[in-house]
């Protein structure tokens, strides 16, 4: 029974593993909502996404040997939405219609 158990256990890791994650997206209106979630579904290995307007959570559920957290931030972030993890473009967040500009938080340098 030892010896099959380490079997087993490597077996299942060679699976899939689904990974869920909440984070910060920043946006305004159903614009952002549909921009955000487009980008998030264009990364391969994202199996659930959804992003919530009023509290600005977005809730994803991926294949973390596909896909990092990294680079769906930076999906989302490519298209003028700003994360945790990545900021997005100056020039690509003033293209966003003026309904979708957000606050944005400044870097304060110590």
């Amino acid at each position: 029974m030892l010896i099959t158990l380490p079997l087993a256990l490597s077996g299942q890791s060679k699976g899939k593993k689904n990974t869920k994650a909440t984070f910060e997206v920043s946006g305004n209106c159903e614009m952002c909502q549909k921009r955000i979630l487009k980008a998030a579904f264009s990364v391969k290995g994202v199996k659930m996404a959804n992003w919530d307007i009023p509290s600005h959570l977005m809730s994803v559920i991926y294949d973390s040997n596909k896909v990092s957290l990294d680079s769906l931030q930076h999906s989302i972030a490519i298209v003028g939405h700003d994360t945790p993890l990545v900021k997005a473009v100056k020039a690509t967040y003033d293209k966003l219609p003026m309904c979708c500009l957000y606050e944005r938080m400044s870097i304060v340098k110590n």
